[in-house]
């Protein structure tokens, strides 16, 4: 499964416990914890909403990037 060690180190840099962050992304403490724990992969819905509470992208929090800044807001597709 998907190594998810930095959303464990960012939760705890910020002094959350797992219960907390998982009522703002609205999944249950057990689902958080499997997420944490790389043993079920995180819901897309559920990493945008944890980029957006950083405020970093869901490619630091994979370890895509070592850049914690998150990218600039993209144009619509629509015309």
């Amino acid at each position: 499964m998907t190594d998810y060690s930095r959303i464990r180190d960012l939760r705890e840099d910020n002094d959350l416990s797992q219960k907390e962050l998982a009522k703002h992304l609205h999944v249950s403490q057990r689902s958080y914890s499997h997420y944490e724990n790389g043993d079920r992969a995180m819901p897309i819905d559920v990493l945008k909403r944890l980029a957006a509470y950083y405020n970093t992208s869901i490619d630091y929090l994979v370890e895509r990037t070592d850049a914690k800044r998150p990218y600039p807001p993209g144009k619509s597709m629509k015309n």
